[in-house]
């Protein structure tokens, strides 16, 4: 989990997973077989959101999801803050070139759809988001070395989703809806094979929360059976962005 930084205009001080936009040359990295293999089956827009999850969570955390020889700490240190350095916008080519450089390529198999959420069009939020969640396993990483890039994560942990849960429950950290849910889902299971197991063998949930009235409560609620054991919560508790 990363926390973001205050003064951020989304979810600034929540702990999230690490994430961030899709760029156009994510894609032009998935179908370059120098740099990725197992994506020929995969949609656009799968395709580039599982590259994106690659590169931000090297910018964002320090995490080097990719299949290759293990780098030299300095030379991905130096990759690493040249990607953070440079224009959003050259985020996904400078990403291909440091993937290049490394001699690495991206595995679409480690990343395991698991959701995707977007607000309603109505949703009286700032900022809507058309959101794809991804787990993938950090193990046998080419690098997992964790350091927050100090933008927007200002802090990092490895940590359980059952801590975080009881952290926000104590006042101690804050979450926003969607990834208060999400954690809510994966701390349902007793270990990392078994939600990995449980995301594989079935397609991601669409989910978009409904705001509901009732008695003069408001509720938001999200829709039964998609593996979410908690599908409503009272609005004035809830954090959404």
């Amino acid at each position: 989990m990363v926390r973001r930084g205050d003064n951020l205009a989304f979810a600034g001080g929540a702990l999230v997973f690490p994430g961030g936009r899709v760029d156009d040359a994510d894609l032009g990295t998935a179908r370059d077989p120098q740099l990725a293999f197992g994506f020929d089956g995969l949609d656009d827009d799968d395709a580039a959101a599982r590259i994106a999850c690659c590169r931000e969570a090297l910018e964002e955390t320090g995490v080097l999801l990719t299949s290759g020889d293990a780098p030299d700490p300095v030379a991905l240190a130096a990759a690493r803050a040249a990607l953070s350095a440079g224009p959003a916008a050259d985020e996904a080519t400078s990403f291909a070139a440091i993937l290049a450089d490394l001699g690495h390529r991206v595995d679409a198999a480690r990343f395991i759809p698991f959701a995707r959420w977007e607000p309603p069009a109505a949703a009286p939020i700032k900022r809507r988001f058309d959101t794809l969640f991804y787990l993938a396993d950090a193990g046998n990483t080419a690098s997992a070395a964790i350091s927050p890039d100090g933008n927007e994560a200002v802090a990092i942990r490895w940590t359980t989703a059952a801590d975080v849960l009881t952290a926000e429950a104590c006042g101690e950290a804050a979450l926003v809806f969607p990834t208060k849910c999400n954690l809510q889902r994966i701390g349902q299971y007793a270990s990392i094979d078994a939600v990995m197991a449980a995301a594989a063998g079935r397609l991601p949930p669409f989910i978009q929360p409904e705001i509901v009235n009732r008695d003069g409560t408001m509720w938001l609620v999200i829709p039964e059976g998609c593996d979410y054991p908690v599908t409503e919560d009272r609005l004035e508790n809830l954090r959404r962005e």
